[in-house]
């Protein structure tokens, strides 16, 4: 299991029982914090701590967490400000058309014309869709990509290609 997902981070404790504040960084909070499920603390860089969620709630933006024998808050406070991980191999199934933003970047981005504009080095959630913020190749600003139906034509992860029909104007 040498490939990890962040799926959160505890930023705090939150009252003297064992529970953590975390901030999400899944889009599968119920899946991912569900009883009886293991996370993995990840309190350096070959150090990661085994817990299972013994209790999950949503407290303002917060998810609160407790683990399986961490019932005291002197059980947490070392976990504070640390990541809480996955193997890859538990990712979530996604439906056609739906991607990992750790698979979207890095990919180069074509035109139809294969013209090669750059590579995805970010990902947006402004709104209605996700922008794609491309590196262009060689000097010049970012390019943003829509991820909509009529611009991005294909997306090869495997070959980590991505190829659009660029709208007027877009760059």
């Amino acid at each position: 299991m040498d490939k990890w997902l962040n799926v959160g981070k505890i930023v705090n404790t939150h009252g003297i029982r064992g529970e953590v504040r975390v901030i999400s960084r899944t889009d599968f909070p119920e899946e991912r914090y569900k009883i009886g499920n293991t996370l993995y603390v990840e309190k350096g860089p070959n150090e990661l701590v085994p817990v299972t969620i013994e209790t999950h709630r949503k407290h303002k933006q917060f998810d609160l967490l407790t683990f399986k024998d961490h019932g005291n808050i002197n059980d947490v406070e070392p976990f504070k400000g640390y990541l809480l991980k996955v193997p890859k191999e538990q990712s979530v199934t996604l439906d056609e058309g739906e991607f990992f933003y750790h698979d979207i970047i890095g990919c180069s981005v074509f035109t139809l014309e294969g013209e090669e504009l750059g590579k995805i080095k970010e990902i947006l959630s402004p709104g209605a869709n996700d922008v794609w913020v491309v590196k262009r190749k060689g000097f010049g600003s970012d390019i943003l990509i829509p991820y909509i139906p009529s611009v991005v034509k294909t997306v090869d992860i495997d070959n980590k290609k991505v190829i659009i029909e660029p709208l007027e104007g877009l760059f």
